[in-house]
């Protein structure tokens, strides 16, 4: 079940990571459009926000799961490996858990007025897909708990000295 969930959030965050690369070069044809021909466009601006948006929403659990994301570890990284699993496990389940739980909480109705009414762009010319980028949000929160499932899971292992699961 581990694995499951952890190939699960690595196939979607190295799809998404995809988005960085579709991302500069979409930024730079806005560019070139608005300086070489003076020509702009609101929805090509759009799509580079939605791209770095749903970038991050959907390589969040992937950075935690490969430890990508930004750790003060001071002491971290001179611990035993079943005293940073002690540590893993506190912060999924103590800090990651709750957080991401609430997160998804949170936006299911905020996303769920945005599909109700087809949220679209405040901006003439803009994009009509709002509703589709808010519903980044829970699905972010879902991966989130899922991985926070994986790394408790992960460090319960290392701590009881079991096989990885």
């Amino acid at each position: 079940m581990l694995n499951l969930i952890n190939k699960f959030n690595a196939g979607v965050g190295k799809s998404a990571a995809w988005l960085a690369l579709a991302m500069v070069v979409l930024e730079f044809v806005v560019v070139l459009l608005r300086y070489a021909f003076e020509w702009g466009s609101i929805a090509l601006q759009e799509g580079v926000i939605y791209m770095h948006a749903s970038l991050f929403m959907a390589t969040a659990a992937w950075a935690l799961q490969t430890d990508g994301h930004v750790r003060v570890d001071i002491f971290y990284r001179e611990m035993a490996a079943k005293n940073k699993a002690k540590v893993n496990l506190f912060g999924a389940l103590v800090l990651l858990m709750p957080v991401s739980l609430f997160l998804f909480y949170i936006s299911w109705d905020y996303v769920a007025l945005s599909w109700e009414i087809r949220e679209g762009s405040k901006e003439t010319g803009g994009l009509d897909a709002v509703f589709l980028l808010k519903s980044l949000m829970p699905l972010a929160a879902g991966m989130l708990v899922l991985q926070a499932i994986a790394q408790a899971g992960q460090s319960i292992v290392t701590i009881t000295g079991g096989d990885d699961a």
